[in-house]
């Protein structure tokens, strides 16, 4: 009798110990899960989106419709809740889906990347259009880290003479909305590694608690074009797949992932560390896979020319396959489209389509 007491006495406090413990535990991961959203998982199947222009119409909606893409996207320069909303409202009026809605304000910040003045305002507006999107029910968006733009050269022509962009680094320039950036120094200096990784751990730091609280998947775009330095500002951090790496873990949370555009990396050629077809599933493994930008180019910098999905030096095929291989869920686009005969339309009906027919004939 005593012993059994005993045993009684030594397993009560066993479990006193347990439940000690397990609210010892509890208390600090409850402290920092309090705010956070759970992410909404990605439905089955990949989501081929038109992107819109900015001042989309109803025919552009029509447009979406009558080439078979059940989701779109669009872009806003500085849209608030209440545009987020609008446009929702007529896309889904429309019977379409959207995808996701751009702000070009705070997007490609320089104020940002190299800790320019104005920067903690623009890292304000950025947490606040987060809020606006899921206010709106968007939960995804792409960023862009870029201190001086997109650069390219003169405007080239790919097949049958379309218009295309084209890059060539002796003489390229970097744009971003009505901003022209020049070689050699397109700040007035010479900035370091260091300082470029420094100015994005403090801004992702700042937005992972508001990315995480609203729920909103953010995918950061690989720099365009990848190369080592441009004007005088390196392209270390998303102009490879090391520096990605680095970069996510960093942000270490759920809502920070990659908006994989293909045609990008393809610019980059082994600069990248890895190709396109390696990157994508090492991507997707990570479970950070979330948006494709579908186009090909000519070949990698220093020259390039942006041209048809099907004309360029990568297997879009193999690309493809490759994707549905790692059961990719998310939004796929097209993307730099050149301009061909016909309406603005034109181009994105004949990339659309060969996109929606390698992915039917991928899943067969």
């Amino acid at each position: 009798m005593e012993r059994g007491k005993g045993v009684c006495a030594m397993q009560d406090a066993r479990s006193n110990r347990r439940e000690f413990a397990k609210a010892a535990l509890v208390g600090p991961l409850a402290g920092a899960f309090q705010g956070k959203t759970a992410l909404e998982p990605l439905s089955p199947g990949i989501k081929i989106t038109w992107q819109m222009p900015l001042d989309f119409t109803d025919e552009d909606l029509q447009f979406a419709k009558q080439i078979g893409v059940n989701y779109v996207n669009t872009g806003t320069s500085g849209g608030t809740y209440e545009v987020f909303a609008d446009v929702k409202r007529r896309v889904e009026a429309a019977g379409l889906k959207l995808s996701n809605i751009g702000n070009t304000n705070v997007h490609n910040m320089p104020e940002v990347t190299l800790n320019l003045p104005g920067r903690d305002e623009k890292i304000a507006e950025y947490k606040q259009y987060l809020r606006d999107l899921s206010k709106a029910g968007i939960y995804y968006t792409t960023y862009a880290h870029m201190g001086n733009g997109i650069w390219s050269s003169a405007q080239g022509t790919t097949r049958g003479g379309a218009p295309a962009r084209s890059f060539h680094a002796a003489d390229a320039e970097g744009h971003w909305t009505t901003t022209t950036f020049h070689q050699p120094l397109s700040h007035g200096r010479k900035f370091s590694k260091e300082e470029l990784w420094e100015n994005y751990t403090y801004f992702i730091k700042q937005v992972v608690p508001v990315a995480e609280e609203t729920g909103v998947r953010i995918g950061i775009h690989p720099d365009d074009p990848p190369m080592r330095e441009l004007g005088g500002v390196p392209r270390c951090i998303f102009g490879n797949f090391a520096g990605y790496e680095r970069a996510l873990a960093i942000a270490n949370s759920p809502n920070v992932g990659v908006c994989l555009c293909c045609g990008t990396w393809m610019e980059g050629g082994d600069l990248m560390g890895r190709n396109v077809f390696e990157a994508a599933r090492a991507f997707a493994a990570m479970g950070k896979l979330w948006k494709i930008h579908f186009r090909n180019v000519t070949s990698p910098v220093p020259d390039f020319t942006e041209t048809f999905v099907d004309d360029g030096y990568t297997d879009m095929k193999k690309l493809m396959r490759t994707l549905v291989e790692v059961d990719f869920r998310g939004i796929l686009i097209a993307d730099h489209v050149p301009k061909m005969v016909g309406d603005r339309r034109t181009g994105w009906a004949f990339s659309l389509g060969y996109i929606r027919a390698l992915y039917d004939t991928a899943r067969g």
